[in-house]
């Protein structure tokens, strides 16, 4: 029994010496390197079997335009399915890596550009895939980098079996949301997920099912109480005030990595004491359209949002406050252009003048259309004051029954 220790020990002790070595971590830069399509650098790689087996590798490199980096990176497979003869990752934790969207995107087209048979993870069933994945992951200060902002985030996530989460907690150290936290447990096939966010309450119900056909579906309702609005568009602030939503959503997917472009929800909402920074609507109808900037304080907005992958879609727009109403829809694009109509009556002035929404999130504007300008023009040649508005409004409908006569 000693001797068979002390042969374990040496064994233990060649193989860390081995995975130590440079010529080991050059050939394993290689290959990620080879597979990845793009430079990989590592500063360190370590193999430990006692007390529990785990890889590591320390100083990761990926050599993408920005690079995506990771202090360490720790592996640790299941010693149950080892002695099966079974590759099963018990646990898997990150520290401090930082991962930019443009990393990850050169990553993604890298492989794009990679034989069909050399893909990574080409060839491979879905549930064999899903088994791959960690039971147990330890995320600490993951910062995700987007072209105008970034979060530094730590999470904690158990899977179960099946690879369907059992439970998970995320808090946001720095940046974006910095301070809001989120909590899901399972109860059964329902998950509930509680949180703060922008000095606000975050509460849902979901379910995640694994239907005959193969993939997943994904449903559920998540609800908003007090949340500031521009607390979850910063750095824009198109929009502050107090927001309470109710949001449907629904998914079918086969790959995980396509959530975001599976999602479709439904939401309604209503902002309190909310303040539209850079357009100034009373002034954009006193002006027929030609100013800029400004501030629109209003009592209450209230609407739809349907969302189709990136694109928002904003429906049946209500804003109210003592000097205005507006209706209108507004789409959101997915590069952040706005497109859009809003009618804007005004306190003891004009009723329905029709405005364009252009611009972007960052820089909103507000334009008659084409029919309205030209009735604008005619009316304040008119009547200057009350003929620009009542022209606009009354070029706008001409502007559509021309439309509709040509079938256009």
């Amino acid at each position: 029994m000693l001797a068979m220790v002390v042969l374990l020990g040496v064994a233990v002790a060649l193989l860390q010496r081995w995975a130590g070595s440079d010529d080991f971590r050059a050939r394993i830069e290689r290959e990620a390197s080879t597979a990845l399509r793009v430079p990989v650098k590592l500063g360190g790689l370590s193999v430990d079997l006692l007390p529990l087996p785990a890889v590591a590798v320390d100083g990761l490199q990926v050599r993408t335009q920005p690079p995506l980096t990771a202090e360490r990176i720790e592996i640790r497979p299941s010693w149950r399915a080892l002695l099966r003869g079974e590759l099963e990752i018990a646990s898997l934790l990150v520290r401090r890596a930082v991962v930019p969207q443009q990393a990850v995107s050169a990553l993604s087209a890298a492989q794009q550009r990679k034989p069909a048979a050399q893909k990574t993870g080409a060839g491979t069933p879905p549930g064999d895939a899903l088994a791959l994945l960690p039971r147990r992951w330890i995320i600490e200060e993951l910062t995700l980098v987007q072209p105008q902002r970034r979060i530094t985030l730590d999470a904690r996530v158990l899977l179960d079996a099946q690879r369907l989460p059992d439970a998970a907690e995320i808090r946001v150290r720095r940046g974006w949301l910095e301070g809001a936290r989120l909590d899901l447990a399972r109860a059964g096939r329902q998950w509930s997920l509680d949180g703060s966010v922008g000095g606000g309450s975050v509460a849902g119900k979901f379910t995640l099912d694994r239907p005959p056909a193969g993939g997943f579906l994904l449903q559920g309702n998540l609800a908003l109480s007090g949340v500031e609005v521009s607390a979850l568009t910063a750095p824009s602030r198109p929009l502050t005030g107090r927001m309470d939503t109710q949001t449907t959503l629904r998914a079918e997917f086969r790959d995980p990595a396509r959530l975001a472009d599976a999602l479709q929800t439904q939401t309604r909402f209503t902002v309190n004491q909310a303040v539209v920074q850079g357009v100034d609507l009373a002034k954009a109808v006193r002006t027929a359209g030609t100013s800029s900037g400004g501030q629109t304080p209003l009592d209450t907005v209230a609407g739809q949002v349907v969302t189709q992958g990136p694109v928002v879609h904003l429906r049946n727009l209500v804003a109210n406050s003592g000097l205005l109403a507006a209706t209108g829809n507004v789409t959101v694009e997915a590069d952040r252009s706005l497109d859009g109509r809003v009618g804007v009556d005004l306190a003891g002035g004009a009723l329905g003048v029709p405005l364009v929404v252009g611009g972007t999130l960052d820089e909103p504007s507000v334009t008659l259309s084409r029919g309205a300008m030209i009735g604008a023009a005619v009316g304040t040649l008119a009547a200057p004051g009350p003929g620009t508005a009542a022209g606009a409004i009354a070029g706008e409908h001409l502007g559509r029954g021309l439309r509709s006569l040509l079938g256009k």
